[in-house]
C-alpha cells in the first residue's frame, strides 16, 4: 500500500512538472532557440550540409589507390586440359579455383582530384552559410511573431481599459437618470457603446489568439494551449538617433551576411569546376597492381622421372597449388586524349558559363542586400517619426478626453460626443502601440544587418 502511494505521488509530481513546463512564459531568446532547434527546413539543411561533408570526404579518398578482390570456384564436365601434361582428358569432372587482388592508382590526371577536393570544400562552406541564413530568417520571423503577440496584448489591455471606463460611466449615468438630471436616452447610448466595445474586445482577443497560434506554429509546437510569452516593460526613447548610415551598414554586412558568403563560396567552387574540366585535356598516368593464384583438381605434380616411361605424376594438393601458382605484377598506363566528340571543350565552355552565372548571382545578392538595408533604414527612420507623432497625438487626445469627460459628467455634452472622443482616444492609443512595436521590429531588422543578435531585454532604450 505504501509503495502504491509512493508511485501515485511521484506520478502527480511529474504531471504537475509537465503542466508547469507547458504554462511557463517564453522569452524571445527562448522562442528563437526552440524554433531553430525544431524547424524542419533547418533540419533539412543540416542534412544537406552532412551530404556535402560526405562529398568532400569522397573527393579526398579518391587520392587513395583502389584495391578489389575476386574469388571463383568452377565446375566443368567432359573434355578438359591438364596443364601439367598438356593432354586432354575425356569425361572428367574438374573443380577449379581462382583468386585475384588488383587495383590502380592515379598518378596524374590533370590535377582533377585535387581540384575536386577544393571544389567540394567550398560547396561545404556554402552549405554552412545557407544553414546560417535559414536560421537568421527563422529568427526574424519568430521576432516578428513575438512582437505581434505583444502588440495584441497591449491592444487587448487598452480596449479592456476603455470598456471599464464605459462601464463606470454607465453606473454614473444610471444615477443621473434616476435623479432626473439626464434623459434615459443618454444611458441607452452609453450602453450601446459598451456593447460595441465588448464586441471590439472580443475581436482583438481573437487576433491575440491567432497571433499566439502563429507563433507556436513557427516554434513547431503541437498546440498553443498553455503557451505564453514574457511581456517586457518596453520603453522607447523618442530622442533616439538611428546610428550609422546605409553605406557603413552595407559594408559591414558584406563581411558577415551568410547569403553573400554563400554566393562567394559557390563562385569559387565554379572556378574549380573550370579547372577540373580543363584537366580533361591532360594525359593520364596511372599505375596498376595485381596478385593472383589458382587451383585445379585435374592438375598433377611430378613426383619423379622413370628412365623408361618418363615423368611420374601424383596428387597436387590445394595449398601447394596456391603457393606455386602465385603471380603478381605492377604496370603503368598512359592515356592521351585526342578526340572524344568535343566533350572536353564543351565541358570547359559550360563551366565558364556557370562561372558567369555565379558572378551574376553574387552581384544580385549584393544588390538585394543593399536594397534590404536601404528599406530597413528608411523603415526604421519612418517608424521612429511615426512613434514620436503618435505619442504627441495620444497626449493631446488624453487631455481632450479628460476635458470631454468632465463636461459629460455635468451634462454639457451628449453621449454621442463623449463616445466619439473616447473612440478617438482608443484609436490613438492603438496607433501608438502599433507604431511602437513597428519601430522595435524595424530597428531589430537594422541591427540584424549590423550583426547584432536579436534580443529583447525587460527594459529597452533605443
Amino acid at each position: 500500500m505504501k509503495r502504491i502511494s509512493v508511485f501515485v505521488i511521484s506520478g502527480l509530481i511529474l504531471v504537475q512538472g509537465f503542466i508547469s513546463a507547458q504554462q511557463r512564459s517564453w522569452s524571445l531568446e527562448e522562442c528563437i532557440k526552440y524554433a531553430i532547434d525544431n524547424n524542419i527546413q533547418i533540419k533539412q539543411q543540416v542534412l544537406q550540409t552532412r551530404y556535402q561533408k560526405n562529398a568532400l570526404d569522397l573527393a579526398r579518398l579518391k587520392l587513395l589507390p583502389t584495391l578489389n578482390g575476386q574469388a571463383t570456384h568452377n565446375y566443368s564436365f567432359g573434355r578438359a586440359l591438364d596443364e601439367t601434361t598438356y593432354q586432354f582428358t575425356e569425361q572428367e569432372n574438374v573443380q577449379s579455383n581462382n583468386f585475384y587482388l588488383g587495383g590502380s592508382l592515379n598518378i596524374f590526371n590533370g590535377l582533377q582530384n585535387l581540384n575536386s577536393i577544393k571544389k567540394n570544400r567550398y560547396e561545404l562552406l556554402a552549405s554552412d552559410e545557407d544553414l546560417k541564413n535559414i536560421q537568421d530568417n527563422v529568427a526574424l520571423n519568430v521576432a516578428l511573431g513575438y512582437l505581434q503577440v505583444l502588440l495584441n496584448k497591449e491592444l487587448v489591455s487598452a480596449t479592456a481599459g476603455q470598456l471599464d471606463i464605459t462601464k463606470q460611466q454607465i453606473e454614473k449615468t444610471k444615477k443621473m437618470v434616476d435623479a432626473g438630471s439626464v434623459p434615459r436616452g443618454n444611458l441607452l447610448q452609453i450602453e450601446a457603446q459598451a456593447a460595441q466595445e465588448e464586441l471590439q474586445l472580443i475581436s482583438i482577443k481573437n487576433q491575440l489568439d491567432i497571433s499566439v497560434l502563429n507563433l507556436t506554429q513557427l516554434l513547431e509546437l503541437k498546440s498553443p494551449e498553455g503557451f505564453d510569452i514574457v511581456t517586457p516593460d518596453i520603453h522607447v526613447d523618442t530622442n533616439t538617433i538611428i546610428t550609422g548610415n546605409i553605406n557603413e551598414i552595407y559594408e559591414a554586412a558584406l563581411m558577415t551576411r551568410p547569403e553573400i558568403k554563400s554566393s562567394e563560396y559557390r563562385l569559387t567552387s565554379s572556378e574549380y569546376d573550370l579547372k577540373i574540366a580543363q584537366g580533361g585535356r591532360s594525359p593520364r598516368l596511372s599505375m596498376n597492381h595485381s596478385f593472383s593464384t589458382g587451383y585445379s583438381s585435374i592438375r598433377q605434380r611430378i613426383l619423379g622421372i622413370d628412365p623408361v616411361t618418363g615423368p611420374i605424376y601424383g596428387k597436387y594438393n590445394f595449398a601447394d597449388q596456391l603457393n606455386d601458382n602465385i603471380n603478381y605484377g605492377v604496370g603503368f598506363s598512359l592515356s592521351i586524349p585526342i578526340l572524344n566528340g568535343w566533350q572536353v571543350n564543351k565541358n570547359i565552355s559550360n563551366t565558364r558559363i556557370a562561372i558567369e552565372n555565379s558572378e551574376y548571382t553574387l552581384e544580385g545578392a549584393k544588390k538585394q542586400l543593399y536594397k534590404n538595408i536601404q528599406q530597413a533604414y528608411a523603415d526604421a527612420v519612418a517608424a521612429l517619426k511615426k512613434y514620436s507623432a503618435s505619442i504627441k497625438a495620444v497626449t493631446s487626445m488624453e487631455e481632450s478626453f479628460r476635458y470631454t469627460e468632465q463636461r459629460f459628467n455635468v451634462g454639457m455634452i451628449t453621449p454621442f460626443d463623449y463616445n466619439s472622443a473616447k473612440t478617438q482616444l482608443l484609436n490613438a492609443q492603438s496607433d501608438l502601440a502599433q507604431s511602437k512595436y513597428e519601430f522595435i521590429f524595424k530597428t531589430k531588422v537594422l541591427d540584424f544587418y549590423k550583426g547584432v543578435p536579436i534580443k529583447l531585454d525587460n527594459t529597452i532604450n533605443f
